[in-house]
Formats: structure tokens, sequence, C-alpha cells
């Protein structure tokens, strides 16, 4: 009987000591559950610290250009304002154009996309395009766009909505939210119209305008020129996603105006119809003739792309565009300071595409080095 009873109470003195360092392990677990939690707030928050202390770039353009620049600039600053251009026609953005009368949303959604934090899964699920019904061919997140303007009667309200809903490390803002269409003579005197028609005859282009010709800016776009530390204009196509920005009036006379370093970042493949044959101190000229004056930087690419890629682009009518010695003279003659190193990113081995993390070093260098001085 003793026996028994010795075994009883070493079992039960055994099964609480288990009880009872079981339980420590727990509280000793969510003690460091809690310091690991705690630990990854406050890395978070030095990471969105330094995020706020970057500098303030203001970034002009539209299409997949500004959306590559905008996915580097994330990490190094929060301080950003993307000015997107409204003339696209084509694809989803064009027929909700034509059918609803609402601003393009493609760029705008392009840029507010890159500007999330959890870019890829955003991006995949605003990406979705539809394949049946009168749906086929939009994609959610013009859709999206759509619905929130059609809500506060706005698109600039939709745009700030969009980027309040998706936390964005920024801010996106269209250039204007009147209804404005590209226009063009041609060397031959004819006039064509539509950003559709322009692309398609870029070399032939004598004058650019917007039509109406008084269209005004959103108040914002011109309080962040003047408050920015850097100007970006680029990377994207010529006539039809930065001209556009530059030639609304004020628009232009703020940048003529104000002292802000103004950077133009230099395509990496000319663009078949738009601007093919064209050097880099082509596109240099365009930017100069639309904005009143040559900007005070360009960004040139030298970093060498793939031979089967290029043969690919040749194959459609697109060349690299390499600075070449009598581009440099006439750049620099203009006043203008080249920086140049390699930006090229290679997408899926069949697509080329600037790379936006190297492009935003070089500004946030350019930053600094002006602010030491």
């Amino acid at each position: 009987m003793e026996v028994f009873l010795s075994y009883g109470l070493g079992l039960f003195t055994g099964l609480v000591l288990f009880l009872f360092f079981l339980l420590r392990e727990r509280g000793g677990l969510s003690r460091r559950t809690r310091q690991f939690r705690w630990g990854k707030t406050a890395m978070k928050r030095a990471i969105e610290y330094r995020l706020s202390m970057g500098p303030f770039v203001v970034a002009i353009g539209g299409g997949t250009g500004l959306s590559s620049l905008l996915r580097g600039l994330k990490s190094f600053t929060r301080n950003i304002v993307a000015v997107v251009t409204v003339t696209d026609e084509g694809g989803s953005s064009g027929r909700l154009r034509e059918e609803w009368g609402v601003l393009p949303p493609g760029d705008v959604r392009n840029c507010i996309v890159a500007l999330a934090e959890n870019d890829n899964a955003l991006k995949k699920l605003l990406d979705f395009r539809f394949d049946r019904g009168g749906l086929a061919g939009h994609n959610l997140g013009n859709l999206m766009l759509l619905a929130i303007s059609e809500q506060f009667g706005d698109f600039r309200l939709a745009v700030e909505e969009m980027n309040h809903l998706l936390a964005i490390r920024g801010r996106v803002l269209p250039v204007t939210t009147e209804s404005v269409v590209l226009a063009a003579e041609t060397k031959d005197g004819e006039n064509i119209r539509g950003e559709l028609a322009l692309s398609e005859r870029g070399k032939d282009i004598e004058k650019i305008w917007l039509e109406p010709g008084d269209a005004k800016p959103l108040p914002d776009v011109l309080r962040s020129i003047d408050g920015a530390d850097v100007i970006v204009l680029g990377p994207g196509s010529l006539f039809t996603s930065i001209l556009p920005n530059l030639l609304i009036p004020s628009v232009a006379e703020r940048l003529r105006r104000c002292p802000i370093p103004k950077v133009y970042i230099a395509n990496l493949m000319t663009q078949p119809g738009e601007t093919e044959s064209f050097s880099i101190y082509d596109h240099v000229k365009w930017i100069a003739s639309a904005m009143g004056s040559f900007p005070d930087y360009v960004v040139v690419n030298d970093g060498s792309i793939p031979a089967q890629l290029l043969e690919k682009y040749r194959q459609e009518g697109a060349e690299p565009l390499f600075l070449k010695k009598a581009d440099r003279e006439e750049i620099e003659n203009m006043g203008c300071v080249l920086l140049k190193g390699n930006f090229v990113r290679v997408i899926d081995d069949s697509v080329v595409r600037h790379d936006g993390h190297a492009l935003s070093e070089i500004i946030i260098r350019l930053c600094r080095e002006l602010k030491e001085d």
C-alpha cells in the first residue's frame, strides 16, 4: 500500500512540475513573441523615419518608364509626387474615356501600384484583365478608378482616394483634370490629332500642342514643383508620356522659373514610329522646346543590352539609344551635365526596362551632393 501511495505522490509531483515548466516555457515563448513583434515594429518605424527624411522628388511622365522609376524611388524616400499625363487613348483607358467621359486611368493606376508597399501582389490584382462579356479588355484597377470617380464625381478625388486606400509611399497626381488631346503639325503642313496618330508619325512632327491650349494644371502640381528638391522628367515615351505634361503652359512656365534642378532620363531604346531614328540629343531638344529651357542634367545608359534582345527589338524597328560623340558635345554645349551608368534591366529574357533602383541611386546621390554644396 505504501508503495502505491509513494508511486501516486511521485506521479502527482511529476505532473505538477511538468505543468509548471510548461507554463513557464509558454510564458517565455510569449515574451519572446512580444519581443520579436516589438523588434519588427521598431524596425518598421526606423525604416519609415528614414524614408520620411528622404529628398522630395517630383517625377513627371507616364507609361511603364515612370512606373519603373517609382518602384526604385520608394526604397529611398516617401516624399514622392508622380505627375502623370492624361492623354492616353489606347486599350482599356481609351475605351473608358470614350464611353464614360472619364480621364484615362491606366498610367495613373500603374504609378499608384508602383508606389504601393507590396506592389507585386497588388499589381497582380489590379492588372487582372477580364476576357469575357462587356468587360473584356478592361482591368480591375481601371474599373476601380472609374467606380470611385463616379462615386465622388471628380477624377482628382478618385486618385486621392486610391492613394489613401492603398497607403502608397508618396502621391500620384494627374497633371490636369481637363479633357485634353494631343495635336501636331507635320513637316509638310499636315495636322494630326490624337495620341495614337502622333505615336506613328513622330519623325514627321514639326510642332506639337495640346487642345485646348489653355488647360490648367492641378494647383497641387504647381505646389509640388515649388517644393521639390529635384524634378525628374521621364523615363517614358517622348511625345505621348513626357511632352504632354510640359505642353500645359503653367507647368512649363513654373519649371522654367524655379531654380530646382531638372533631370531628364533618356530612354533605353527608340520607339518604332514615335522616335524612330532619333538620337539622345533629338530627345533633349524636344524637351527643351516644350519646357522653354534645357534640363540641368541628362541621365543616359551606357550598360550593354543582350545581343539576342537587340536583334528582337531591331526586327520591331527599335534601336538602342547610346550616347554618340556628337550628342555629347551638343548636350554639354547647352549647359547640361551628363550622368552615365548601367540602367538596363532584362525581364523574363524578353523585355528591356530601366532598372528603377539604379536610376534612383543616381538621383538620390545627386540630391545629396547638391545639398552638401
